[in-house]
């Protein structure tokens, strides 16, 4: 099999995509030996890798045009002598570039929306993603062959919006080695709440703020809250002002975002972990977490029913009085009842959404899209 996958970026800001992206690749690549994976991307300032070190997994850089394509792509992709494109997120347009190659090549083609057509992110910037949807977004996914879905309830948003695709679900993966457990023997005296992600107003980073402010003095006085993320300056500045309007700037703190190892680190050393989402189509920082041994509150604007389930954490509805309860439960309970949250959170990730698991599936689809095997049973 010969893969071509497109992604607009894989630049250390832009968050789980990047990293599931690359890491599958990786997978694939193993498991595959025989087969050739191919991904294309934008040139930017801080990429998460240069390049792979398995020879089947190639990596190619694109200059971007003023209408944000990327140059050459289209000509190296009809060269390719592809079997099935890959494009990862929409309204991008190298993702439309290659839906378009492919339509004239006649090679199938997957796209992953990413959650992009999710209510809430369709409400965000409206006018521009109808005039896209009429363009050409709508046409370029109605032609997939299949349509990504990281889990069931983007699968239906998908649905819901006309499209009769094959919806292939399957979500985004953690590869284990990089993600330890806590060790509770390393734990600071002062007890911590994280936020590390994206900070853009889709989090709900506002919301958690909100809700922290009210907790009591008695309760949260061992506690401290770190909000950890890249994002635009101006909404930075706003939240930092709405930190010091409620009085909170003792233990509050808006941190600049970390990588790799200090990633890791800040992970474990968390008690607990928040990401109040208005909406995510899987949350990776969510399995990262989990997969550190960090109990997890999230919103059901995110997938992740599982943590009731599996008793490592709490899916709740959005709001703040939900979230300002869930905390006071939360902060509440003894270190050692929340560390063992953690070890749930920790073996559901080693069954549910190890990396190497997520790439076999991926593997299985491409396989079935290529006619070489039966319609797995993730697709619908």
């Amino acid at each position: 099999m010969n893969i071509e996958q497109v992604i607009w970026s894989i630049d250390k800001t832009i968050g789980g995509p990047s990293r599931s992206v690359t890491q599958i690749l990786k997978i694939l690549g193993l498991i595959a030996p025989e087969s050739k994976f191919h991904l294309h991307t934008a040139k930017t300032d801080n990429p998460i890798l240069t390049g792979f070190d398995l020879t089947n997994v190639v990596l190619d850089f694109y200059s971007k045009s003023t209408l944000s394509c990327l140059i050459g792509l289209e000509q190296k992709l009809s060269q390719s002598g592809a079997d099935l494109f890959h494009g990862q997120a929409i309204w991008d347009l190298p993702v439309h570039q290659m839906a378009k190659t492919a339509r004239k090549l006649k090679v199938p083609y997957v796209i992953s929306p990413r959650g992009m057509l999710d209510p809430w992110s369709l409400r965000q910037s409206k006018l521009k993603k109808q005039v896209a949807l009429r363009l050409y977004q709508h046409d370029d996914l109605k032609r997939a062959a299949c349509i990504h879905a990281s889990a069931t309830m983007e699968a239906e948003n998908i649905r819901a919006l006309g499209f009769k695709n094959p919806i292939a679900i399957i979500p985004n993966g953690i590869r284990l080695r990089d993600f330890p457990i806590k060790d509770i023997k390393r734990r600071q005296r002062k007890r911590k709440v994280l936020y590390l992600s994206r900070i853009h107003h889709q989090k709900g980073i506002e919301l958690l703020i909100q809700a922290w402010s009210e907790l009591s003095t008695t309760l949260a006085h061992n506690w401290s809250l770190d909000i950890i993320g890249n994002g635009d300056a101006d909404y930075i500045k706003r939240l930092n002002q709405l930190i010091l309007k409620k009085g909170i700037g003792d233990s509050t703190q808006i941190k600049e975002p970390i990588y790799g190892p200090e990633k890791i680190i800040a992970f474990q050393e968390a008690d607990l972990f928040v990401l109040p989402s208005y909406s995510e189509s899987f949350g990776i920082a969510i399995a990262e977490a989990l997969a550190c041994g960090t109990p997890v509150i999230t919103t059901t604007g995110t997938p992740w029913q599982d943590l009731n389930k599996h008793g490592c954490g709490w899916h709740i509805p959005l709001g703040i009085s939900h979230l300002k309860k869930t905390l006071e439960e939360a902060l509440e309970m003894s270190e050692d009842t929340l560390a063992e949250k953690g070890r749930n959170g920790r073996k559901l990730i080693e069954k549910k959404y190890s990396m190497h698991a997520v790439a076999q599936q991926t593997y299985r689809l491409y396989r079935w899209l290529l006619n070489k095997e039966t319609r797995p049973e993730f697709v619908i």
